[in-house]
């Protein structure tokens, strides 16, 4: 007896919506979590730049002209900006994202401004004689950069800005002999404890 065969062939079945939105909302979280990882900030990259900076104090101690005193530090700001550039990039690297995804494009875009009025700024006061500024100064515009960018990283990078602020307001109205040890408080020892607790705590 011949069998009845059907006229169009089954439909395969369906897959069902609830899989289907648990695997999106399963590589949402996944790529959420990686791009959090990268932080915007290296803790590794801080911690190195502490120490550069460390080193740069030491040196801009010894110099005998308020010139050469402030060439060693912007040398040094190249030198920073470079291991901050590079520990980004390994760090993107290894968590497979790239360098200016998500929180480093908007930390960037929230740190430049301050960076580049504090640039402007070194230029009138070493012009007008007033070197006793630039240090306090410095930290305190390279704080109000980090709480901006801040706002788009993990809570401890807005905390280092504040400390940063703190210690740029005390740098101002404290006198020039103090400037290069400040410097060396903030842009060294602050970068080596949150460099190092951002590196422990959320993946180097």
């Amino acid at each position: 007896m011949a069998t009845v065969q059907p006229i169009r062939p089954p439909r395969p079945e369906p897959v069902e919506m609830h899989s289907r939105a648990m695997d999106n909302l399963r590589f949402i979280r996944e790529t959420m979590e990686r791009a959090g990882a990268l932080t915007a900030v290296p803790g590794w990259g801080g911690f190195a730049m502490g120490v550069s900076a460390l080193g740069a104090a030491v040196i801009a101690s010894q110099q005998t002209t308020s010139g050469a005193w402030l060439l060693t530090w912007l040398i040094e700001g190249g030198v920073a900006f470079l291991l901050g550039a590079i520990t980004l990039r390994h760090k993107a690297a290894s968590l497979d994202l790239a360098v200016m995804s998500g929180p480093a494009r908007k930390f960037a875009l929230s740190f430049t401004p301050a960076i580049v009025a504090a640039g402007l700024l070194t230029v009138v006061l070493f012009r007008a004689h007033l070197t006793v500024a630039i240090p306090g100064m410095w930290l305190l515009l390279y704080g109000v950069g980090v709480v901006s960018g801040g706002a788009f990283s993990i809570p401890v990078v807005p905390v280092m800005g504040f400390s940063f602020c703190i210690l740029g307001a005390l740098a101002l109205f404290c006198p020039m002999a103090w400037g290069n040890a400040l410097l060396a408080a903030g842009f060294g020892g602050l970068h080596i404890i949150f460099g190092f607790v951002i590196a422990r705590r959320y993946g180097g």
